[in-house]
């Protein structure tokens, strides 16, 4: 005997059963279409703004803390050399993890030094200082031509995010003269912006982060908006697929662009955590080190924007604080549960948390005291030889 409803009854009661069935969770919603862009963007405006830029040299020449440690501290670096040497090479080679490393750490380091010099042009008022920053950006731009081999495009976000830095500060507030900064924007133009435009959805996360702060960077200083735009929006697709929240549902959002489709693929691509709490990365299980350039990206990008005229942290300040407290709770030295990483953690954060701590704690008032302690308990935050560079000078307890 079959038992069933009539026809129309079934119907209805099938219609009711899906509606109450939860929509399985998808991949992050597309980038808004709307331009990014401003429509005539400030200068200089990569992760410094002049505004910011007065506050630090105000605290500097006060000699007050902790910005003029910080920036004693730059001096006395490697990259705070007046008689540093620029050593370019017209192709780049970098391996996986630099191997091998043909040029690849002159080239980061040269840019740090040109970022460093640059300002402290800014905040001494000292034309040696400019004069060197110019002198490494003439150097690189007479010379590279292409980076090579597995981590050409990781590469060029580092060094593509650090040039910008330096060339708005002296493009924009030194008037002895650059000859050869139409060079220096050609260089950006054809060697560092093709390499990083397109992003890396298949790779892990702080690849397509790194590489959308040197568009993002690039494109102000080329005020071009298209390719400002462009990587906004890779920019605004990636930071939900990289930082977890419970809101996003019970597993993160797919990576856009990436083809994982699956959760098995997923859990893979999040270095085989299962367990999801807010402010958990995409790769916490990999690393702190690559997790910390991820975030130090990601909040480099919204500084820039923020600077140009859209503030996202706003938009991205429950992401951002959860991420920034989750890791900041571990490097502290939390026990690690066992469901967290199998109960093991590689710690190293890096210098990943002065911009966000400033952005979120000093401009909007959220109270953060791990990130609190972290952050202040690392200054005067330095450099890696990778593309964080003297951020407690720039951006600690700076309201601009």
């Amino acid at each position: 005997m079959r038992f069933g409803l009539p026809a129309g009854l079934a119907a209805l009661a099938l219609g009711l059963l899906v509606a109450v069935v939860p929509a399985p969770t998808v991949a992050a919603p597309p980038a808004p279409s709307a331009s990014a862009a401003p429509a005539q963007f400030a200068h200089p405006g990569v992760l410094n703004s002049r505004a910011q830029l007065d506050f630090v040299r105000d605290r500097v020449q006060a000699g007050r803390q902790p910005w003029k440690q910080a920036f004693d501290a730059m001096l006395a670096s490697k990259y705070g050399s007046l008689t540093r040497t620029p050593k370019p090479r017209a192709v780049v080679e970098c391996g996986s993890y630099s191997n091998p490393n043909n040029g690849c750490s002159e080239e980061r380091e040269d840019a740090i030094a040109a970022y460093s010099h640059a300002l402290a042009w800014y905040l001494t008022g000292d034309a040696k200082h400019a004069k060197k920053s110019i002198e490494l950006m003439d150097a690189w731009s007479a010379t590279i031509k292409d980076h090579t081999n597995s981590n050409a495009p990781l590469q060029s976000g580092w060094a593509g995010s650090t040039w910008p830095r330096a060339a708005e500060i002296i493009k924009h507030t030194y008037t002895g003269g650059w000859a050869n900064r139409t060079r220096f924007a050609t260089m950006l133009r054809e060697v560092y912006l093709p390499e990083v435009i397109n992003g890396r959805p298949n790779s892990n996360g702080n690849w397509e982060l790194i590489m959308m702060d040197a568009a993002v960077g690039i494109a102000v200083h080329l005020d071009d908006r298209a390719a400002y735009d462009k990587a906004m929006g890779i920019y605004l697709g990636r930071v939900p697929a990289y930082f977890y929240l419970a809101s996003d549902g019970p597993q993160p959002l797919y990576p856009p662009r990436s083809g994982i489709d699956s959760r098995s693929e997923l859990i893979k691509y999040w270095h085989d955590q299962t367990t999801f709490v807010d402010g958990l990365a995409q790769e916490t299980c990999r690393d702190f080190g690559h997790t910390g350039m991820g975030i130090a990206a990601t909040m480099h990008v919204a500084e820039t924007s923020r600077i140009q005229g859209r503030d996202l942290y706003p938009q991205f300040k429950d992401r951002f604080r959860h991420a920034l407290g989750f890791h900041a709770r571990y490097e502290l030295g939390e026990a690690v549960p066992s469901w967290l990483c199998g109960g093991s953690l590689a710690k190293g954060i890096g210098p990943a948390t002065e911009v966000g701590y400033n952005a979120l704690h000093t401009r909007l008032g959220i109270t953060m005291e791990n990130t609190r302690r972290l952050t202040e308990g690392r200054r005067p935050a330095g450099t890696e030889n990778h593309f964080e560079a003297w951020e407690t000078l720039t951006h600690a307890e700076n309201p601009n």
